[in-house]
């Protein structure tokens, strides 16, 4: 015997959006969508990057679609703004927007 034993109405709409769609409504709302955009992008640039860079990444700032990376290793920081138009480019792709227009490492 089943307790739930009710049907749904044959009429009835569904109004159902997916999480991602209800998230960026409320981040929109609240006006939150520069902050999140920020913290995409640094977590893009570290999976990018990949363990071996990370290390050598002391501190990752955001501001006017400009990174600020602080890097402990002055040869890592020559070698990443040889790549930097790449970086852009990949980090941009996998973010699905432009969020960076520039990268200064320091």
């Amino acid at each position: 015997m089943s307790y739930y034993n009710h049907k749904r109405p044959a009429n009835r709409t569904s109004n159902e959006e997916s999480i991602d769609d209800v998230v960026t409504k409320l981040l929109k709302a609240y006006g939150l969508t520069k902050n999140f955009d920020e913290y995409e992008a640094i977590n893009s640039y570290k999976k990018i990057m990949g363990e071996p860079i990370v290390k050598y990444t002391k501190d990752i700032k955001l501001k006017n679609k400009r990174m600020y990376i602080k890097l402990t290793s002055s040869v890592i920081r020559e070698e990443l703004s040889m790549g930097k138009s790449k970086i852009i480019k990949m980090i941009n792709e996998d973010l699905g927007k432009v969020v960076l227009l520039d990268i200064v490492f320091v």
